[in-house]
């Protein structure tokens, strides 16, 4: 089994920071917001991003799949009682040349072998198109 270490600290009322290995992130923890660091439901959205991405890395050999580019836009709801996220939608846009049987196929494997993307699924309702670079 593998595991992750995260650690997080106020470092005022406007804002905290977490950190891992030797990376750090400000988080946006002032309760009238801030423009320049991400709030804890942005850092949800990021982390089933990087999860597509990351597994796209793992799929491009495995599958010998010719890609240029990826993005991931991600859309969430929140409820206020009780607050929780409700909804995730998102978008991956591929820039390749493969056919769109394999671009399905980069998307089943996606949904099936991400850990935050099926850890999130258990949780609220999470789902998502692939489409090719207009």
């Amino acid at each position: 089994m593998l595991e992750y270490r995260v650690a997080a600290r106020r470092i005022d009322s406007h804002g905290s920071e977490a950190t891992t290995k030797e990376a750090r992130i400000t988080i946006d923890t002032d309760m009238a917001g801030r423009a320049d660091a991400f709030n804890p439901a942005e850092l949800l959205l990021t982390s089933i991003a990087a999860c597509i991405l990351k597994g796209t890395e793992r799929m491009i050999p495995m599958l010998k799949f010719d890609l240029r580019g990826i993005e991931v836009s991600l859309h969430g709801v929140r409820q206020d009682s009780p607050p929780k996220m409700v909804r995730i939608n998102y978008e991956i846009v591929v820039d390749t040349d493969e056919s769109d049987r394999r671009i399905d196929l980069l998307h089943h494997n996606l949904k099936n072998f991400g850990t935050i993307y099926n850890t999130v699924a258990e949780a609220t309702e999470l789902s998502g198109t692939i489409r090719r670079k207009d």
